[in-house]
């Protein structure tokens, strides 16, 4: 019987050598990962869209106005329209992921709603899509080297800006993806 390790809860650090333009240079965070598949979210592409524009779309007030200017980050090529907010676990709704104890992923409108009104949790990042991976399609890209993997760090999670997320990413590792050449592995 072969034992499977779940890299739920770890960020996946793209490598020099990923050729697609949806994950290049991206840390993505996962949120699921079964033997069926995975699911996760890249924490660091901030889309052109900020949140009173979405507000705005969903016709929906905003009561704190700090918010106005949060960024909206693409999360990833699946269900592009659809929204998902990453955030701590101080605050769950009726259809809430727990992740693990401190994060979780929500998909609602209520958690959009209790956000805006100030009545969100503590730490949130709003993404419109996904990444997915198929049953064995995540382990074949690691092991063809397209990712690095590591346990995921709060606060690059959530508190360090997104153009700094990916060199601190690759610091929980203690790796300077800088010195690494795209060929690596490839020889």
């Amino acid at each position: 019987m072969t034992v499977f390790d779940s890299f739920k809860n770890h960020f996946l650090i793209s490598m020099p050598h990923l050729d697609d333009p949806h994950f290049e240079h991206t840390v993505i965070y996962l949120c699921e990962h079964t033997p069926a598949g995975a699911m996760g979210i890249i924490i660091n592409r901030p889309s052109n869209i900020d949140f009173s524009e979405l507000a705005d779309h969903l016709s929906m007030p905003i009561e704190q106005p700090g918010l106005l200017t949060e960024t909206i980050y693409t999360g990833g090529p699946v269900e592009a329209e659809r929204g998902f907010i990453l955030h701590t676990a101080d605050k769950q709704w009726s259809n809430t992921l727990p992740v693990t104890s401190e994060v979780s992923l929500s998909a609602s409108l209520q958690a959009l709603e209790d956000i805006a009104k100030g009545q969100g949790p503590s730490a949130f990042r709003v993404t419109l899509g996904c990444a997915g991976w198929d049953d064995g399609q995540l382990e074949m890209e690691i092991a063809n080297n397209d990712w690095l993997v590591c346990e995921a760090d709060l606060d690059v999670l959530f508190h360090t800006p997104s153009e700094l997320q990916f060199t601190a990413a690759t610091q929980v590792l203690g790796i300077d993806m800088a010195r690494l050449s795209p060929d690596i592995g490839h020889g």
